[in-house]
């Protein structure tokens, strides 16, 4: 059904499955209204067209997609047996199909029309789900250094997920080399304790700032940690998400 998502991701592709029909308009309807850009491959063939849903009809059961400017890119894309689409929604991946695309115009422009998928696929796996740490009162983790770089320093993090961390360096103290590993680093969770851990360095960013300060943002993987510390960052988590479902309920 899914032939051209064929990435570890998928292996267990049916734990993620949607078939509410509420769920799934709602989703095609929010990328649809924050413009995000839908990779669109043509079954058989190493050909990849960006397009965007301009609209989506739950009356008439249809998905309303730009077309491409490449007019014989337009003539595959209406022969192809089949259609996949790839994009993302608030960081999450989403996959859908189509077994056939039909010509259609949109405000008088042209462009496809494809029914409503009976599924999609929401990949928003636990431990790639990051959620943001307050920026208040920031939680901190203790990297030990050599002493020439002051030995153990406290980093504010920037997110946490059950994979890994995000720290801002703002003072450049760490590098950014990919790869590098930081062992016994220590993390303490408010109201849930203190998680031990190696880390390693996966990605690093550098941000300029209107001020002209530059922040770095570096991406640390969790490296061989311990269940028991596992559960802490599950906890401090789930914590997070109950919190701010709170604050989105208080402000509805």
């Amino acid at each position: 059904m899914y032939p051209h998502f064929q990435d570890a991701d998928l292996e267990n592709w049916h734990d993620y499955e949607i078939e509410s029909r509420k769920e799934i308009l709602s989703l095609l309807r929010g990328i649809g209204e924050k413009n995000q850009l839908i990779r669109m491959l043509i079954q058989g063939e190493a050909d990849v067209c960006v397009t965007s849903i301009l609209d989506v009809d739950d009356q008439l059961d249809t998905v309303i997609l730009d077309s491409s400017i490449d007019n014989e890119q337009n003539k595959r894309i209406l022969t192809a047996q089949g259609l996949s689409f790839e994009t993302t929604l608030d960081k999450v991946r989403i996959l859908f199909a189509a077994e056939r695309i039909e010509p259609t115009v949109f405000e008088g422009n042209p462009a496809f029309k494809i029914i409503v998928p009976p599924t999609l696929i929401r990949l928003q796996r636990r431990e790639y789900y990051r959620i943001s740490t307050p920026v208040t009162n920031p939680v901190r983790v203790v990297i030990e250094l050599p002493e020439e770089l002051g030995g153990g320093t406290t980093f504010p993090l920037a997110d946490i997920s059950c994979g890994g961390i995000a720290i801002l360096d703002n003072k450049m103290i760490l590098g950014d080399a990919i790869g590098k590993e930081y062992v016994s680093c220590r993390i303490d969770l408010p109201e849930i304790g203190q998680v031990t851990t190696s880390l390693q360095v996966r990605n690093s960013l550098d941000l300029t700032l209107l001020n002209n300060k530059t922040n770095r943002r570096l991406g640390c993987e969790f490296v061989n940690i311990q269940r028991s510390m596992l559960a802490y960052v599950q906890r401090y988590i789930t914590k997070l998400e109950r919190e701010r479902n709170a604050r989105v309920a208080g402000l509805t």
